[in-house]
């Protein structure tokens, strides 16, 4: 369903480009923010449990500007990376954006990873691997663009900047709330996304020739953005932020099963191929657990052992690991004890 969002951003961003001419990706993303201000943060306002708006905004509101500011310009350097480069170069080198996330989560999450995850996201990226040759067979290699290392850059950046604002995510929809990472980003996202489009957009948003199917395209880009981001906090919640990028890179595919019918594109065998060895990958991933690794106190002994993730076989691994244990009282001991 997550891919289905993204496909749905990509398809209408591409009818805008090559239909309308409107080339706007800030604001675009900036229509997104606009709702999740006007839903999450309006529910992170009127919120009575726990913290209060304004108590988290006193205690973490520059760290919210900063994954505000990850995410905004994640999105707008992919988008901005297809006027230099091909879509075949993004589709590869937004793939970086993964182990840059098992790093970060490595370290920061401390997720530990088996070899089966490692063979899983290899999978994954041959079967991206699969897609992009089926792309160049199909002779969508075309349009070169103004400037190949710029855009490179630009995806390798915004790639990261990506696997930042998701390992961010984890972190605080499994450590806080949902509600808090979709206000904070909603209100941040909302500030820096109008600024930035003032600066660099204006020219193009007066250009824009507006009617009905525009608006229809924009609101129709703005409610598949507003689902992503309501709905990747839930999956994120329940799996991790890197089983989430795995599943994801369907999204490419559905895009080009949709452009078949609406942009005319090549049909290749080898997109059905890519889908299913993703798709593998991605089962792979997820039929083992990742071990977290057990904070050291220094005033309190420690287990050897890390955890599981699941918190289920967490606990039943813990009843077995822990031994039965007597105390024994002599009857010295037991009288001491009455009398004190």
């Amino acid at each position: 369903m997550l891919s289905l969002f993204i496909c749905g951003t990509a398809v209408t961003s591409q009818y805008l480009a090559e239909q309308y001419k409107v080339n706007t990706p800030m604001l675009q993303s900036f229509t997104n923010y606009c709702l999740l201000l006007l839903v999450y943060t309006t529910m992170l306002a009127l919120r009575t449990d726990n913290e209060s708006f304004l108590q988290i905004l006193k205690r973490r509101w520059w760290k919210y500007i900063l994954l505000g500011l990850a995410d905004v310009e994640a999105n707008y350097m992919i988008v901005k990376a297809y006027q230099y480069t091909t879509l075949t170069s993004v589709q590869l080198l937004d793939c970086f954006g993964i182990p840059v996330l098992m790093a970060l989560s490595w370290f920061i999450l401390r997720a530990r990873y088996r070899l089966i995850h490692f063979i899983a996201v290899a999978v994954c990226l041959l079967g991206v691997g699969t897609m992009v040759g089926a792309d160049i067979l199909a002779g969508r290699q075309e349009g070169e663009g103004s400037d190949v290392v710029i855009g490179d850059v630009l995806v390798l950046l915004g790639a990261s900047l990506y696997a930042i604002s998701n390992v961010s995510e984890e972190y605080i929809v499994k450590n806080l709330s949902r509600v808090e990472f979709l206000g904070m980003v909603g209100l941040f996202g909302t500030i820096i996304s109008a600024v930035q489009l003032t600066i660099v957009e204006y020219r193009d948003i007066a250009r824009i020739q507006w009617n009905w199917k525009i608006a229809l395209l924009f609101m129709a880009f703005a409610l598949c953005m507003f689902g992503l981001y309501s709905f990747m906090p839930v999956v994120i919640k329940v799996t991790s932020a890197t089983s989430v990028n795995l599943g994801i890179l369907t999204a490419d595919l559905y895009s080009l099963f949709f452009g078949l019918f609406l942009f005319c594109y090549k049909f290749s065998g080898l997109y059905i191929l890519s889908f299913i060895v993703i798709m593998v990958g991605f089962v792979l991933y997820c039929s083992t657990s990742t071990w977290t690794a057990e904070t050291v106190s220094t005033s309190l002994p420690q287990p050897a052992s890390t955890g599981l993730d699941n918190l289920g076989l967490k606990l039943e691994e813990d009843d077995h690991e822990l031994p039965a244990t007597s105390i024994q009282v002599t009857q010295e001991e037991n009288g001491m004890a009455n009398s004190s």
